[in-house]
């Protein structure tokens, strides 16, 4: 599985664990909610600052978003 695919995929189980909307992960973490949309549709790909502030919103080490085993 490619990276992207991986991110898309750990970015969603994790934010539907947490119980989040993507509406409410982007107000979390700063970001546009059709921004967090398209990464879980694996239309974009993120930049180190983005895995960031990601990773700081949905309480998580960076790596669990990109390990390519289930979170």
């Amino acid at each position: 599985m490619r990276l992207r695919s991986v991110f898309a995929r750990n970015l969603r189980l994790l934010r539907q664990g947490s119980g989040l909307s993507q509406e409410q992960l982007a107000d979390l973490a700063g970001l546009d909610r059709n921004y967090v949309g398209k990464l879980e549709r694996e239309e974009n790909s993120p930049t180190i600052d983005t895995l960031e502030v990601l990773a700081l919103a949905l309480q998580v080490d960076v790596e669990q978003l990109i390990r390519r085993n289930a979170p």
